[in-house]
């Protein structure tokens, strides 16, 4: 059987997926849980992505404190491959690090520094947790690349190290992420799980966390979006092709409360273009690395979404040393109704309350 789907069907089988509708999730586990993970991106020219992607789920309940709680002290959340992800998730990514590094040089450049990665685990087992400034180059070769890497060994030693889970990231501080032993970091306690059961697991969160989606989805290293069988059969009215979708989303389709919501530029519901095109109609790009006479919408601007559609685009910065969320400007894709207007003008002061911020360019300020 193959679903037949309107695209505001869809739309809101994506949203609710996303934990984006007034139905907000209550912690960050449950909303890491929903999500299967959370990017982190430093990047703050309103927040970090991960503060931003779990305020705009959870609301006012969330503040910064509770992430470092749960990743540091808690140890419920854990750092791999640039995401946030729960712990309990961990046994369905052994059998991923256990084949890193993916790359043949990766791997030939860890084997030509045997002696540099015993350096490196026997300074951890000493001293660590350490910054990657604290861990001393002994590298028999140096990592070379054409970007900031190259000939940084010991950070690129111990990125590596994490990704093979020999190795795992600390915590975060005004210095950057430190490094530990992963037995120090990561329970002894989780179960094994068959890389069958594992593989089939993350790929039926990743579809329930998306909702909708084709089976086969744009490359991304560590989190891959495809969905391959998993979910059953759809399409949707005026898009070509088929997509699976997610058979507890089928069940609950009539179910749908709206809000309004600014959301991280990283979001994984805009991370695919294409995607965010057929379903949605909305063209997004981030343009902080575009010249500024090229951008169209700003440095860093914010997808608006209102109920099941991208309505804009906010150009904000958060100048914290002067104390104000500064509006540039609201891009409309189309005239804003009165109530659009006003839902995205109580988001956009209820975001800049939330950051300790004064509003700064909105009409009326």
């Amino acid at each position: 059987m193959v679903h037949q789907l309107s695209r505001e069907q869809a739309r809101r089988i994506a949203v609710r997926a996303q934990l984006l509708t007034a139905d907000r999730p209550t912690s960050i586990v449950e909303t890491v849980y929903g999500l299967t993970v959370v990017n982190i991106e430093p990047t703050a020219a309103i927040m970090p992505s991960a503060d931003h992607i779990l305020w705009s789920r959870i609301g006012w309940p969330y503040q910064p404190a509770d992430l470092k709680q749960a990743v540091e002290v808690d140890r419920d959340v854990f750092e791999w491959g640039g995401f946030y992800r729960l712990m309990s998730d961990l046994p369905l990514l052994r059998h991923e690090m256990a084949q890193r590094p993916a790359y043949a040089e990766a791997r030939e450049w860890l084997a030509a520094n045997a002696v540099f990665r015993a350096d490196v685990m026997d300074r951890l087992r000493a001293e660590g947790p350490l910054h990657a400034a604290d861990v001393p180059d002994t590298a028999q070769v140096s990592w070379r690349s054409s970007g900031w890497t190259n000939n940084r060994n010991s950070s690129q030693m111990l990125e590596i190290l994490v990704t093979t889970g020999d190795v795992a990231v600390s915590g975060r501080d005004a210095k950057g992420r430190s490094f530990d032993l992963a037995e120090r970091v990561y329970p002894s306690d989780l179960p094994d799980v068959s890389f069958e059961a594992a593989a089939r697991e993350r790929t039926e969160r990743r579809l329930a966390a998306f909702g909708i989606a084709r089976a086969k989805g744009i490359k991304q290293p560590f989190e891959p979006v495809d969905v391959g069988t998993v979910g059953e059969a759809a399409v949707v009215d005026g898009v070509e092709g088929e997509w699976r979708v997610d058979a507890g989303a089928l069940a609950s389709i009539d179910s749908f409360a709206p809000r309004t919501a600014l959301i991280s530029p990283f979001d994984r519901l805009v991370f695919d273009r294409d995607r965010l095109r057929d379903l949605f109609g909305y063209e997004y790009l981030l343009e902080m690395y575009k010249p500024a006479a090229k951008r169209r919408w700003g440095y860093f601007a914010l997808p608006i979404l209102h109920g099941d559609r991208f309505v804009g685009k906010l150009d904000a910065k958060a100048d914290r040393k002067a104390g104000v969320l500064q509006v540039h400007a609201i891009h409309e894709d189309l005239p804003f109704s009165a109530e659009v207007a006003a839902d995205v003008d109580a988001e956009i002061r209820e975001l800049a309350r939330w950051l300790g911020l004064d509003v700064r360019g909105l009409a009326g300020e």
